[in-house]
């Protein structure tokens, strides 16, 4: 399958599965939704390397990267996604997700002295000015009813959405590192997969929650979109462009998915933004594509 065909079906996907989230938000418990999500996932890419005659064993030396990325990919992110849309409108998680643009470099940076460059500094500033622009009226709100003595629930979305952002790009960077034990992308997705619900599990089981089994045909389809569609097919479609095409352009998928989720936010959660939310979702996805914008010198040379 061609790298652009492979890129839109990537966008297309994930920019629904935000709103996707929302319809096992409620009856289940969070943690234990995602746990549903990725055995399921996990099991169908084990049966599909079987069908393939893989061998589904892999060494330590693959494991110990893989047990890490599916704590942070498929573990503490979706935990923290699921959890935030409790009280955020799934767009604007979608648009927080963009912000990955810029914790990449900088976990590079901190991680393994990778350079920043001047324009990803002033990108991310643009950046972080456009989130201030598309939260501010939130957070004002949220703050005063603090004040008040509520429950400031939409801050803790916030933050949660936040980390999830910063735990799905600790996962990605070690893409790589998967890559260079296994290049069986389908198999280190079902062992990630794997180890991220088994971590989940453990959580949900420690804190006293339990596992539900749910009644409405809404969460049924819901799961099954996202194991199959969100989980199976677009991370597999992402991790194989990882390695086409180098983590730096993959990541552009980051700028389409969230203009595709605010919609589905307008047209199906009614969520109605204001000026003031507009330019900021503006601010800040441009702040994306320049930040991503190949240098002249570079392009030039290619």
């Amino acid at each position: 399958m061609s790298s652009p065909l492979l890129f839109v079906i990537a966008c297309l996907i994930w920019g629904s599965t935000f709103f996707a989230i929302t319809l096992q938000l409620g009856e289940v418990a969070p943690a234990v939704s995602v746990v549903y999500r990725f055995a399921l996932a996990s099991a169908v890419l084990f049966g599909w390397c079987a069908l393939r005659g893989d061998r589904l064993r892999l060494p330590w030396r693959a494991q110990r990267w893989l047990l890490p990325q599916g704590a942070a990919t498929f573990a503490i992110s979706y935990i923290c996604t699921y959890s935030s849309e409790q009280y955020l409108v799934s767009g604007l998680v979608a648009v927080l997700f963009a912000l990955m643009v810029f914790w990449s470099p900088l976990l590079n940076r901190l991680a393994f002295g990778t350079p920043v460059s001047l324009r990803t500094w002033a990108a991310g500033g643009v950046a972080i000015g456009g989130v201030t622009l598309l939260f501010y009226q939130s957070i004002h709100g949220a703050w005063n009813d603090i004040l008040n003595g509520g429950n400031g629930h939409f801050l803790l979305g916030l933050v949660l959405a936040l980390c999830a952002t910063i735990a799905s790009t600790v996962g990605n960077l070690m893409v790589g590192k998967v890559r260079e034990q296994s290049d069986n992308v389908l198999l280190t997705m079902a062992w990630s997969m794997l180890w991220g619900s088994l971590l989940v599990a453990l959580y949900v089981l420690a804190s006293g929650q339990h596992f539900s089994l749910p009644s409405k045909l809404s969460y049924v389809g819901g799961l099954l979109y996202l194991s199959l569609l969100g989980s199976v097919i677009a991370f597999a479609a992402y991790f194989t462009l990882i390695h086409r095409i180098g983590s730096d352009k993959a990541v552009y998928i980051g700028v389409v998915t969230p203009v595709i989720s605010v919609l589905l936010s307008i047209q199906l959660e009614h969520y109605r933004p204001g000026p003031i939310e507009w330019a900021g979702m503006v601010v800040c996805l441009s702040s994306v594509a320049w930040a991503l914008k190949p240098n002249s010198s570079t392009t030039a040379k290619t």
